[in-house]
């Protein structure tokens, strides 16, 4: 990552919107965040010489071939069955923008093609502020959205995120970042824990039967620190019952690099995606661990609730802690 200041002009949207690059440091961490989408376009540890994510340096592949990567997605994260739910005895119809069915990572104009405004930074953390208007993509409510990205001196990137809304609708914010702590071609060799007994069980188009999974013996069984290979994942795992206390639910370790990631969340849902469709870079390039809420929960009712309403506050705090061996 070339030396910028620590805010840059770094180029425009197809709109003529500017986007601009924010620097963070603090104690072993350095990285990029973009004000399109929230991303983080790079993330670097000392002592090593490659990123810790998947990014790009042609900003109009966020837009297409490199969509969602390293972004904050929502206002909701993964999928909504169908692009519509009812609530409060109305239906609400959502921008189908997934195999022309379904609602995706909140729409054809989700918050990682959005332009977030910077409220205030320091040297090592940036606040960031987003607008969605009623209606947007189809969902109800205003939704005001507030984001703090910070490097802490042990080596945490964390996601600190608050929404508040005028009417009652889904939210679900996710980092959607790509990791890969070795700089390899591919995150084969990577192992992985998650701290979760069941996975929601998908149809062929990643669509939620209403069915967990329990996850031991299973062939995506990561009860305990395993080697990813080649198996093929893109499941939520259960990894509470609800949003709480902020917990460990997931460790990822490099044993080539010495470089482990333990991920902490509030979030009752762990969505991994071993990257097997990646049309932007080589397939299985980095591997996505988004904290969220479990998918299609607005039309699943005995999934975890994720409903904000007005009179509530949405806060979703996540921690990625890097380490070595």
């Amino acid at each position: 990552m070339a030396p910028i200041s620590q805010i840059t002009t770094m180029g425009q949207t197809p709109a003529g919107q500017d986007i601009h690059a924010i620097d963070l440091h603090n104690g072993p961490l350095r990285a990029r965040i973009l004000t399109l989408g929230a991303i983080v376009q790079d993330l670097r540890m000392r002592g090593l010489d490659h990123s810790l994510v998947v990014g790009c340096e042609r900003l109009d592949r966020y837009y297409s071939d490199m969509r969602y990567v390293g972004a904050l997605v929502g206002r909701y994260a993964n999928r909504i069955a169908l692009g519509r739910f009812d609530l409060n005895g109305a239906q609400y119809h959502l921008s189908q923008n997934t195999v022309g069915r379904h609602c995706l990572h909140g729409g054809a104009e989700g918050s990682d093609v959005t332009i977030w405004q910077i409220q205030g930074y320091t040297r090592s953390q940036v606040h960031l502020r987003a607008h969605f208007a009623d209606g947007h993509m189809g969902f109800p409510g205003a939704l005001d959205v507030d984001c703090v990205i910070r490097l802490t001196d042990d080596g945490v990137l964390e996601f600190d995120i608050q929404a508040t809304t005028t009417a009652a609708t889904p939210v679900s914010f996710a980092h959607h970042g790509y990791f890969n702590l070795a700089g390899s071609p591919d995150i084969n060799d990577h192992q992985l824990e998650i701290a979760a007994r069941h996975y929601v069980d998908v149809d062929a188009e990643g669509i939620p039967t209403g069915q967990l999974i329990d996850v031991v013996g299973s062939e995506i069984d990561f009860s305990q620190l395993t080697p990813i290979g080649s198996r093929r994942v893109d499941h939520n795992f259960c990894v509470c019952p609800a949003r709480g206390a902020l917990r460990p639910v997931a460790r990822l370790v490099s044993p080539q690099a010495g470089v482990t990631l333990t991920v902490e969340t509030t979030e009752p849902g762990l969505q991994v995606y071993t990257g097997d469709h990646f049309t932007g870079c080589r397939p299985r390039a980095g591997i996505a661990l988004e904290t969220q809420a479990w998918p299609d929960a607005p039309n699943q009712p005995s999934f975890p609730n994720a409903i904000l309403q007005p009179d509530e506050v949405y806060h979703s705090r996540t921690r990625y802690l890097f380490g070595t061996l």
